[in-house]
Protein backbone atom coordinates (compact mmCIF):
# COMPACT_ATOMS: atom_id res chain seq x y z
CA UNK A 1 0.00 0.00 0.00
CA UNK A 2 1.14 3.92 -0.18
CA UNK A 3 2.51 5.88 2.79
CA UNK A 4 -0.17 7.07 5.60
CA UNK A 5 2.62 9.59 6.44
CA UNK A 6 5.94 10.96 5.88
CA UNK A 7 9.22 11.87 8.53
CA UNK A 8 10.64 14.81 8.31
CA UNK A 9 14.23 14.80 7.87
CA UNK A 10 16.41 17.61 9.40
CA UNK A 11 19.32 16.98 7.27
CA UNK A 12 17.93 18.30 4.03
CA UNK A 13 17.46 14.36 1.64
CA UNK A 14 14.23 13.36 0.57
CA UNK A 15 11.90 12.63 3.21
CA UNK A 16 11.62 8.87 4.37
CA UNK A 17 7.96 7.52 3.07
CA UNK A 18 6.60 5.25 6.20
CA UNK A 19 4.05 2.06 4.35
CA UNK A 20 1.62 -0.01 6.14
CA UNK A 21 1.08 -3.61 5.47
CA UNK A 22 -1.63 -5.19 3.47
CA UNK A 23 -5.58 -4.44 4.76
CA UNK A 24 -5.44 -8.48 5.22
CA UNK A 25 -3.29 -8.85 8.24
CA UNK A 26 -5.34 -7.64 10.98
CA UNK A 27 -7.31 -10.80 10.05
CA UNK A 28 -4.27 -12.54 10.91
CA UNK A 29 -3.45 -10.58 14.00
CA UNK A 30 -6.50 -11.11 15.30
CA UNK A 31 -6.43 -14.63 16.37
CA UNK A 32 -3.79 -13.60 19.19
CA UNK A 33 -6.80 -12.87 21.44
CA UNK A 34 -8.11 -16.36 20.66
CA UNK A 35 -4.74 -17.96 20.47
CA UNK A 36 -4.45 -17.25 24.37
CA UNK A 37 -7.76 -18.58 25.36
CA UNK A 38 -6.43 -22.26 23.07
CA UNK A 39 -3.45 -22.02 25.10
CA UNK A 40 -4.73 -21.60 28.44
CA UNK A 41 -7.14 -24.62 27.66
CA UNK A 42 -4.81 -26.86 26.63
CA UNK A 43 -2.53 -25.72 29.34
CA UNK A 44 -5.54 -26.51 32.10
CA UNK A 45 -8.06 -28.67 30.14
CA UNK A 46 -9.56 -29.78 33.83
CA UNK A 47 -10.05 -26.78 34.57
CA UNK A 48 -11.44 -25.40 30.95
CA UNK A 49 -13.75 -28.22 30.63
CA UNK A 50 -15.21 -27.52 34.02
CA UNK A 51 -15.58 -23.25 33.12
CA UNK A 52 -17.61 -24.41 30.28
CA UNK A 53 -19.77 -26.65 31.78
CA UNK A 54 -20.60 -23.81 33.98
CA UNK A 55 -21.60 -21.48 31.22
CA UNK A 56 -25.17 -21.07 29.98
CA UNK A 57 -26.03 -20.79 26.02
CA UNK A 58 -26.60 -17.00 27.14
CA UNK A 59 -23.54 -16.51 28.69
CA UNK A 60 -22.13 -18.27 25.89
CA UNK A 61 -23.31 -16.23 23.18
CA UNK A 62 -22.36 -12.58 25.23
CA UNK A 63 -18.87 -14.02 25.63
CA UNK A 64 -18.14 -14.33 22.02
CA UNK A 65 -20.24 -11.14 20.99
CA UNK A 66 -17.62 -9.58 23.39
CA UNK A 67 -14.46 -11.65 22.27
CA UNK A 68 -14.72 -11.53 18.52
CA UNK A 69 -15.46 -7.65 18.47
CA UNK A 70 -12.31 -7.67 20.93
CA UNK A 71 -9.90 -9.87 18.83
CA UNK A 72 -11.26 -7.80 15.43
CA UNK A 73 -10.61 -4.35 17.54
CA UNK A 74 -6.96 -6.16 18.42
CA UNK A 75 -5.69 -6.73 15.17
CA UNK A 76 -6.97 -3.69 13.38
CA UNK A 77 -5.07 -1.20 15.63
CA UNK A 78 -1.88 -3.46 15.49
CA UNK A 79 -2.06 -3.57 12.08
CA UNK A 80 -2.93 0.37 12.28
CA UNK A 81 0.12 0.98 14.84
CA UNK A 82 2.52 -0.77 12.36
CA UNK A 83 4.86 1.35 10.17
CA UNK A 84 7.83 0.34 7.67
CA UNK A 85 10.14 2.77 5.93
CA UNK A 86 13.14 2.10 3.79
CA UNK A 87 15.91 4.64 4.21
CA UNK A 88 19.24 5.34 2.50
CA UNK A 89 20.84 2.74 5.09
CA UNK A 90 18.69 0.86 7.11
CA UNK A 91 14.71 -0.88 6.89
CA UNK A 92 13.04 0.69 9.97
CA UNK A 93 9.88 -1.45 11.39
CA UNK A 94 7.61 0.70 14.24
CA UNK A 95 5.25 -1.62 15.78
CA UNK A 96 3.72 -1.44 18.93
CA UNK A 97 0.22 -0.53 20.50
CA UNK A 98 0.96 0.89 24.47
CA UNK A 99 4.28 0.24 24.14
CA UNK A 100 5.83 1.32 20.97
CA UNK A 101 9.33 -0.45 19.59
CA UNK A 102 11.35 0.53 16.45
CA UNK A 103 13.36 -2.20 14.99
CA UNK A 104 16.60 -0.60 12.70
CA UNK A 105 17.66 -3.63 10.40
CA UNK A 106 21.17 -2.25 8.44
CA UNK A 107 20.87 -2.97 4.85
CA UNK A 108 24.31 -4.27 4.72
CA UNK A 109 23.70 -7.14 7.78
CA UNK A 110 20.97 -8.21 5.54
CA UNK A 111 22.21 -11.75 4.18
CA UNK A 112 19.00 -13.10 2.44
CA UNK A 113 15.63 -12.29 2.03
CA UNK A 114 12.92 -15.01 1.29
CA UNK A 115 9.26 -14.26 0.56
CA UNK A 116 7.08 -16.96 1.44
CA UNK A 117 3.45 -17.73 0.82
CA UNK A 118 1.18 -20.16 3.23
CA UNK A 119 -1.72 -21.38 1.54
CA UNK A 120 -4.06 -18.99 2.40
CA UNK A 121 -1.85 -16.09 2.12
CA UNK A 122 -1.79 -17.36 -1.89
CA UNK A 123 -5.45 -17.43 -2.13
CA UNK A 124 -5.54 -13.86 -0.86
CA UNK A 125 -2.47 -12.63 -3.30
CA UNK A 126 -0.49 -11.46 -0.28
CA UNK A 127 3.10 -12.77 0.74
CA UNK A 128 5.41 -12.70 3.45
CA UNK A 129 9.07 -11.17 3.67
CA UNK A 130 11.62 -12.87 5.90
CA UNK A 131 14.98 -11.08 6.16
CA UNK A 132 17.95 -13.05 7.58
CA UNK A 133 19.57 -10.66 9.42
CA UNK A 134 23.45 -11.12 11.09
CA UNK A 135 23.44 -11.44 14.26
CA UNK A 136 20.07 -12.01 14.74
CA UNK A 137 18.53 -15.16 16.84
CA UNK A 138 15.71 -15.50 14.11
CA UNK A 139 14.64 -14.18 10.69
CA UNK A 140 12.38 -11.04 11.01
CA UNK A 141 9.72 -10.70 8.96
CA UNK A 142 6.69 -8.20 7.37
CA UNK A 143 3.78 -9.84 7.37
CA UNK A 144 1.60 -9.60 4.48
CA UNK A 145 2.22 -7.34 1.48
CA UNK A 146 0.92 -7.87 -1.58
CA UNK A 147 2.54 -10.49 -3.45
CA UNK A 148 3.84 -7.71 -6.01
CA UNK A 149 4.61 -5.32 -3.46
CA UNK A 150 6.68 -7.61 -1.34
CA UNK A 151 9.01 -9.38 -4.86
CA UNK A 152 9.51 -5.60 -5.48
CA UNK A 153 10.32 -4.32 -1.83
CA UNK A 154 12.79 -7.52 -1.74
CA UNK A 155 14.59 -6.68 -4.72
CA UNK A 156 15.35 -2.97 -3.82
CA UNK A 157 16.64 -3.91 -0.30
CA UNK A 158 18.86 -6.47 -2.21
CA UNK A 159 19.64 -3.82 -4.13
CA UNK A 160 20.53 -0.93 -1.92
CA UNK A 161 22.46 -4.08 0.24
CA UNK A 162 24.55 -4.33 -3.06
CA UNK A 163 25.53 -0.44 -2.94
CA UNK A 164 22.81 0.97 -5.84
CA UNK A 165 22.20 4.03 -4.66
CA UNK A 166 18.70 5.18 -3.26
CA UNK A 167 17.39 6.93 -6.25
CA UNK A 168 18.55 3.83 -8.31
CA UNK A 169 17.72 0.83 -6.57
CA UNK A 170 14.19 1.08 -7.31
CA UNK A 171 15.37 0.59 -11.16
CA UNK A 172 17.36 -2.19 -10.71
CA UNK A 173 14.53 -4.83 -10.01
CA UNK A 174 14.74 -8.43 -9.65
CA UNK A 175 17.79 -9.61 -11.19
CA UNK A 176 17.01 -12.25 -13.58
CA UNK A 177 16.98 -15.82 -12.72
CA UNK A 178 18.76 -19.46 -14.37
CA UNK A 179 17.15 -22.32 -13.35
CA UNK A 180 19.80 -25.05 -12.68
CA UNK A 181 17.84 -27.93 -11.97
CA UNK A 182 14.07 -29.06 -10.96
CA UNK A 183 13.66 -31.85 -8.73
CA UNK A 184 10.32 -33.71 -10.76
CA UNK A 185 7.74 -35.38 -7.75
CA UNK A 186 8.11 -38.81 -8.67
CA UNK A 187 11.93 -38.55 -7.72
CA UNK A 188 10.98 -36.69 -4.59
CA UNK A 189 8.23 -39.53 -3.80
CA UNK A 190 10.71 -42.27 -4.82
CA UNK A 191 13.68 -40.95 -2.75
CA UNK A 192 11.30 -40.50 0.53
CA UNK A 193 9.75 -43.66 0.18
CA UNK A 194 13.86 -45.14 0.30
CA UNK A 195 14.44 -43.31 3.34
CA UNK A 196 14.76 -45.43 6.15
CA UNK A 197 13.26 -42.77 9.04
CA UNK A 198 9.70 -43.62 7.56
CA UNK A 199 10.42 -47.27 8.03
CA UNK A 200 11.48 -47.80 10.80
CA UNK A 201 8.17 -45.47 12.47
CA UNK A 202 6.15 -47.83 10.53
CA UNK A 203 8.22 -51.15 11.73
CA UNK A 204 7.97 -49.43 15.33
CA UNK A 205 4.31 -49.15 15.21
CA UNK A 206 3.63 -52.70 13.63
CA UNK A 207 5.51 -54.23 16.38
CA UNK A 208 4.61 -51.89 19.79
CA UNK A 209 0.42 -51.36 18.71
CA UNK A 210 0.20 -55.39 18.80
CA UNK A 211 1.84 -55.38 22.18
CA UNK A 212 -0.22 -53.03 23.36
CA UNK A 213 -2.89 -54.21 22.34
CA UNK A 214 -2.49 -57.72 24.25
CA UNK A 215 -1.55 -56.33 27.45
CA UNK A 216 -3.97 -53.56 27.58
CA UNK A 217 -6.99 -54.16 25.24
CA UNK A 218 -7.66 -50.92 25.79
CA UNK A 219 -8.11 -48.77 22.14
CA UNK A 220 -7.18 -45.61 23.83
CA UNK A 221 -4.33 -46.46 25.11
CA UNK A 222 -3.37 -47.73 20.94
CA UNK A 223 -4.65 -44.74 19.63
CA UNK A 224 -2.39 -42.41 22.23
CA UNK A 225 0.50 -44.09 21.14
CA UNK A 226 -0.13 -45.00 17.98
CA UNK A 227 -1.09 -41.41 16.74
CA UNK A 228 2.80 -39.86 17.56
CA UNK A 229 4.41 -42.58 15.92
CA UNK A 230 2.10 -42.18 12.66
CA UNK A 231 2.72 -38.99 12.39
CA UNK A 232 6.26 -38.85 13.00
CA UNK A 233 6.34 -41.23 10.10
CA UNK A 234 3.98 -38.88 8.04
CA UNK A 235 5.88 -35.77 9.12
CA UNK A 236 9.41 -37.69 7.41
CA UNK A 237 7.43 -38.58 4.10
CA UNK A 238 4.23 -36.73 3.82
CA UNK A 239 5.86 -33.67 5.44
CA UNK A 240 8.68 -33.67 3.63
CA UNK A 241 7.03 -34.55 0.53
CA UNK A 242 4.50 -31.04 1.09
CA UNK A 243 7.25 -28.61 1.72
CA UNK A 244 10.02 -29.87 -0.71
CA UNK A 245 7.16 -30.41 -3.81
CA UNK A 246 8.50 -28.76 -6.90
CA UNK A 247 11.72 -28.65 -5.18
CA UNK A 248 13.63 -25.24 -8.35
CA UNK A 249 16.96 -24.29 -7.96
CA UNK A 250 18.00 -21.04 -10.00
CA UNK A 251 21.23 -18.92 -10.50
CA UNK A 252 21.29 -15.08 -10.05
CA UNK A 253 23.72 -12.42 -9.87
CA UNK A 254 22.40 -12.43 -6.03
CA UNK A 255 22.79 -15.59 -4.98
CA UNK A 256 20.95 -18.85 -5.69
CA UNK A 257 17.37 -18.94 -5.72
CA UNK A 258 15.34 -21.52 -4.27
CA UNK A 259 11.58 -22.25 -4.73
CA UNK A 260 9.43 -24.82 -3.62
CA UNK A 261 6.31 -26.11 -1.71
CA UNK A 262 2.57 -27.95 -2.50
CA UNK A 263 0.80 -25.74 -0.33
CA UNK A 264 2.64 -23.14 1.06
CA UNK A 265 5.36 -21.72 -1.40
CA UNK A 266 8.42 -20.48 -0.72
CA UNK A 267 11.04 -18.42 -2.43
CA UNK A 268 14.32 -18.68 -0.66
CA UNK A 269 17.98 -17.29 -1.76
CA UNK A 270 21.43 -18.50 -0.68
CA UNK A 271 23.43 -15.59 -0.50
CA UNK A 272 26.63 -15.54 -2.18
CA UNK A 273 30.13 -16.02 -0.15
CA UNK A 274 28.34 -16.90 3.05
CA UNK A 275 28.34 -20.53 2.40
CA UNK A 276 30.07 -21.93 5.12
CA UNK A 277 29.98 -25.69 4.77
CA UNK A 278 28.43 -28.18 2.57
CA UNK A 279 27.02 -31.91 2.85
CA UNK A 280 26.57 -34.69 0.41
CA UNK A 281 24.07 -36.73 2.08
CA UNK A 282 24.18 -40.69 0.57
CA UNK A 283 20.92 -42.60 2.98
CA UNK A 284 21.63 -46.41 1.95
CA UNK A 285 19.32 -47.37 0.27
CA UNK A 286 20.03 -44.25 -2.33
CA UNK A 287 22.89 -45.83 -3.80
CA UNK A 288 21.86 -47.71 -6.30
CA UNK A 289 20.09 -44.70 -7.89
CA UNK A 290 23.29 -43.00 -7.54
CA UNK A 291 21.47 -40.16 -5.59
CA UNK A 292 22.52 -37.68 -2.46
CA UNK A 293 21.23 -34.79 -0.78
CA UNK A 294 22.94 -31.89 -0.71
CA UNK A 295 22.88 -30.00 2.95
CA UNK A 296 24.13 -26.48 3.99
CA UNK A 297 25.71 -24.46 6.79
CA UNK A 298 24.90 -20.87 5.97
CA UNK A 299 26.38 -17.96 7.85
CA UNK A 300 23.83 -15.57 9.46
CA UNK A 301 20.92 -17.48 7.94
CA UNK A 302 18.67 -20.55 8.59
CA UNK A 303 18.55 -21.82 5.08
CA UNK A 304 20.06 -25.53 5.66
CA UNK A 305 18.80 -27.43 2.41
CA UNK A 306 20.19 -26.62 -1.32
CA UNK A 307 18.77 -29.92 -3.06
CA UNK A 308 16.25 -32.55 -1.39
CA UNK A 309 17.75 -35.37 -3.94
CA UNK A 310 20.00 -35.19 -6.95
CA UNK A 311 22.10 -37.67 -9.42
CA UNK A 312 25.58 -37.41 -7.57
CA UNK A 313 27.05 -36.07 -10.67
CA UNK A 314 24.54 -33.24 -10.89
CA UNK A 315 25.17 -32.47 -7.34
CA UNK A 316 28.58 -32.18 -7.43
CA UNK A 317 28.43 -29.72 -10.29
CA UNK A 318 25.81 -27.66 -8.27
CA UNK A 319 28.64 -27.63 -5.60
CA UNK A 320 31.38 -26.43 -7.24
CA UNK A 321 28.75 -23.49 -8.48
CA UNK A 322 28.37 -22.54 -4.37
CA UNK A 323 31.86 -23.04 -3.76
CA UNK A 324 33.83 -21.42 -6.16
CA UNK A 325 37.37 -23.26 -6.74
CA UNK A 326 36.17 -26.48 -5.09
CA UNK A 327 36.26 -29.45 -6.63
CA UNK A 328 34.34 -32.47 -4.69
CA UNK A 329 37.38 -35.47 -4.02
CA UNK A 330 37.19 -38.87 -5.58
CA UNK A 331 36.62 -41.35 -3.19
CA UNK A 332 39.88 -42.83 -3.59
CA UNK A 333 41.68 -39.43 -2.26
CA UNK A 334 39.89 -40.34 0.92
CA UNK A 335 42.22 -41.88 4.09
CA UNK A 336 40.63 -44.37 6.26
CA UNK A 337 41.75 -44.08 9.91
CA UNK A 338 44.31 -46.83 11.28
CA UNK A 339 43.15 -50.27 11.98
CA UNK A 340 43.88 -49.14 15.90
CA UNK A 341 41.12 -46.83 15.54
CA UNK A 342 38.76 -50.34 15.57
CA UNK A 343 39.57 -50.23 19.43
CA UNK A 344 37.88 -47.08 20.04
CA UNK A 345 34.95 -46.77 17.51
CA UNK A 346 34.44 -50.74 16.66
CA UNK A 347 32.92 -51.26 13.24
CA UNK A 348 32.38 -47.83 12.40
CA UNK A 349 35.60 -46.48 12.09
CA UNK A 350 35.74 -47.92 8.56
CA UNK A 351 32.79 -44.81 7.62
CA UNK A 352 35.82 -42.18 8.45
CA UNK A 353 38.16 -40.41 5.85
CA UNK A 354 39.93 -37.39 5.18
CA UNK A 355 40.94 -35.34 2.40
CA UNK A 356 42.59 -32.16 2.11
CA UNK A 357 43.02 -30.26 -1.08
CA UNK A 358 44.36 -26.92 -1.88
CA UNK A 359 40.95 -25.61 -1.42
CA UNK A 360 39.06 -27.69 0.60
CA UNK A 361 39.24 -29.77 3.79
CA UNK A 362 36.74 -32.70 3.48
CA UNK A 363 35.73 -35.27 5.99
CA UNK A 364 33.79 -37.90 5.49
CA UNK A 365 31.50 -40.77 8.53
CA UNK A 366 28.80 -42.83 8.40
CA UNK A 367 28.06 -46.72 7.26
CA UNK A 368 25.05 -46.95 6.41
CA UNK A 369 24.02 -42.78 5.84
CA UNK A 370 26.97 -41.47 4.31
CA UNK A 371 27.80 -37.73 4.81
CA UNK A 372 30.84 -35.86 3.34
CA UNK A 373 31.02 -32.31 4.36
CA UNK A 374 33.04 -30.01 2.86
CA UNK A 375 34.64 -26.69 3.99
CA UNK A 376 36.66 -24.32 2.46
CA UNK A 377 40.16 -23.21 4.25
CA UNK A 378 38.76 -19.36 3.68
CA UNK A 379 35.81 -20.24 5.71
CA UNK A 380 37.42 -22.02 8.72
CA UNK A 381 37.53 -19.78 12.13
CA UNK A 382 39.19 -21.95 13.93
CA UNK A 383 41.28 -26.04 14.26
CA UNK A 384 40.97 -28.14 17.24
CA UNK A 385 42.73 -31.39 18.22
CA UNK A 386 40.74 -33.31 20.76
CA UNK A 387 42.41 -36.64 22.14
CA UNK A 388 40.43 -38.76 25.00
CA UNK A 389 42.27 -41.23 27.24
CA UNK A 390 41.78 -44.36 25.26
CA UNK A 391 42.38 -42.66 21.88
CA UNK A 392 45.93 -41.30 23.25
CA UNK A 393 46.44 -45.30 24.39
CA UNK A 394 45.96 -46.29 20.64
CA UNK A 395 47.71 -43.86 19.15
CA UNK A 396 44.85 -41.47 16.96
CA UNK A 397 43.06 -38.04 17.69
CA UNK A 398 40.53 -35.77 16.45
CA UNK A 399 40.77 -32.43 14.31
CA UNK A 400 37.75 -30.21 14.84
CA UNK A 401 37.39 -27.13 12.52
CA UNK A 402 35.13 -24.51 13.47
CA UNK A 403 33.51 -22.49 10.67
CA UNK A 404 31.33 -19.08 10.94
CA UNK A 405 27.96 -20.81 11.05
CA UNK A 406 28.33 -22.11 14.53
CA UNK A 407 29.19 -25.44 13.02
CA UNK A 408 31.97 -28.22 13.49
CA UNK A 409 33.29 -30.64 10.67
CA UNK A 410 35.47 -32.97 12.21
CA UNK A 411 38.41 -35.15 10.90
CA UNK A 412 37.73 -38.37 13.48
CA UNK A 413 40.65 -41.35 14.44
CA UNK A 414 43.26 -39.59 12.74
CA UNK A 415 47.40 -40.75 13.91
CA UNK A 416 48.14 -38.96 16.20
CA UNK A 417 51.30 -37.58 14.75
CA UNK A 418 49.38 -36.73 11.71
CA UNK A 419 46.55 -34.93 13.50
CA UNK A 420 49.28 -32.98 15.38
CA UNK A 421 50.38 -31.52 11.58
CA UNK A 422 46.99 -31.42 10.09
CA UNK A 423 46.14 -28.89 12.72
CA UNK A 424 49.20 -26.60 12.15
CA UNK A 425 48.81 -26.68 8.72
CA UNK A 426 45.27 -26.56 8.39
CA UNK A 427 45.79 -23.62 9.96
CA UNK A 428 48.40 -21.75 8.24
CA UNK A 429 45.74 -22.73 5.21
CA UNK A 430 42.56 -20.96 6.70
CA UNK A 431 45.35 -17.85 7.08
CA UNK A 432 46.36 -17.82 3.64
CA UNK A 433 42.76 -18.76 2.84
CA UNK A 434 41.22 -15.49 4.03
CA UNK A 435 43.68 -13.77 3.10
CA UNK A 436 43.00 -14.26 -0.38
CA UNK A 437 39.11 -14.68 -0.81
CA UNK A 438 36.70 -12.09 -2.39
CA UNK A 439 34.72 -10.28 -0.09
CA UNK A 440 31.21 -11.19 0.72
CA UNK A 441 29.09 -9.06 -1.44
CA UNK A 442 25.36 -8.92 -3.07
CA UNK A 443 25.67 -9.17 -6.86
CA UNK A 444 29.03 -9.25 -6.38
Amino acid sequence: MTAPGVQEDVTGRPPVVERRLHPVTPLRRAWAPVAVLMGWAVHDPDGAQRQLTRLTTTTLLLGLGVLIPAAALYGFLSWWFTHFAVTDSELRVRTGLLFRRTAHIRLERIQAIDVTQPLLARVAGVAKLKLDVIGADKKDELAFLGAGEARALRAELLARAAGFAPETAHEVGEAPSQQMLRVPPGVLAVSLLLTAATWVWLLVAAVALPLLWTATHSLWTVLAAGIPMLGAAGASSVGRFVAEYDWTLGESPDGLRIDHGLLDRAHETVPPGRVQTVRLVEPLLWRRRGWVRVELDVAGSSNSLLLPVAPRAMAESVVERVLPGVTVPPPEAFSRPPRGARWCVPVWWRGHGLAVTDAVFASRHGLLRRSLSLVPHAKVQSVRLAQGPWQRAHGVADVHVDTGANGTVTARLRPAEEAASLLHAQAERSRTGRRDALPDRWMA
